[in-house]
């Protein structure tokens, strides 16, 4: 199944998309606004969706004839918009930490992104006035669907509900001021998401998907998540020590090599650019750079 969190009609909405329409979740429950409210509610929300999801292939009509719209009409938003935690990777493909000329990392090194850094698969990444060295990353995302804490390495997949593509957007030249590389990568606007959030039944084994990423269609990023260093249950299992994870929290996996800051000479992205991050049985983010001061109005997460 896959799940999408779009605005149509001036109201945020949680929606199933099959083939080129979306069939709204919130015209039954209007107290649904993202996957984030359908995943709190617990494995039976979940089924019925699927339920629904089943019917409407099946070619009944459970829901009202307003539900469905065309995809290319609604503004497409960040599946999950307001999670606890987005929990990002460093240095989880051996290749990037090689091209980053750091050590092949002994555990995961990780860093936070806020919900503030979150957008839609096809909004514009804002290029902030004092950033020069902007890049990109394209990454597999993990989301949470249960609570959980000391979880087993052997369970951990039972806590994941799905995944989406994530672009882990860094300012490089405030990331490596300190040694704390949250200053890079939690500007506005810097983790374009989605397109949906697509179940990890329809997935399937999340270790041998190929991800690739192109700028101004220049193919520079392109690997498989077979290279991740730490796997996603070691990953589930390892952050569930350190805090209790919750529905709709984010881990997002790392980046294999191919990244701007790597290139020689290094290759950053300017005004202008699209940036297209894809992930098979996912989808695609599809994003142009602008500049800050050309976004006012421009809806980010809050």
């Amino acid at each position: 199944m896959r799940l999408a969190h779009y605005i149509w009609q001036g109201r945020e909405q949680v929606g199933i998309v099959i083939g080129d329409r979306v069939y709204s979740l919130s015209d039954r429950d209007p107290d649904l606004r993202d996957a984030r409210d359908l995943l709190e509610r617990g494995q039976e929300a979940l089924s019925e969706a699927q339920r629904l999801e089943a019917a409407i292939r099946a070619g009944e009509r459970p829901l009202s004839e307003d539900a469905a719209v065309p995809l290319e009409q609604v503004c497409l938003l960040p599946p999950i918009r307001r999670p606890e935690k987005i929990i990002c990777l460093g240095l989880n493909y051996r290749d990037h930490a090689r091209e980053a000329g750091m050590p092949i990392p002994q555990e995961p090194i990780f860093f936070a992104k806020y919900a503030n850094a979150l957008i839609g698969p096809r909004d514009p990444i804002p290029l902030p006035r004092a950033v020069a060295q902007l890049d990109y990353e394209v990454e597999l995302a993990v989301v949470i669907g249960r609570e959980g804490k000391y979880v087993s390495e052997s369970e951990a997949m039972a806590y994941v509900t799905g995944y989406m593509v994530l672009n882990d957007v860094s300012a490089r030249d405030f990331q490596f001021r300190t040694g704390q590389w949250t200053h890079g990568k939690t500007f506005d606007g810097f983790a374009p998401c989605g397109p949906f959030l697509v179940t990890a039944d329809e997935v399937g084994d999340p270790h041998a998907l190929r991800l690739r990423l192109w700028v101004n269609g220049e193919l520079r990023q392109d690997s498989h998540t077979g290279e991740m260093i730490f796997s996603i249950p070691y990953l589930v299992h390892y952050f569930s020590q350190l805090f209790t994870l919750r529905p709709g929290d984010i881990i997002s996996t790392g980046t294999p090599p191919g990244v701007g800051m790597g290139r020689r000479p290094p290759t950053y992205l300017n005004e202008g650019d699209e940036v297209v991050a894809w992930i098979e049985r996912i989808g695609e983010l599809r994003n142009r750079v602008m500049r800050e001061e050309a976004l006012t109005g421009q809806v980010y997460a809050s």
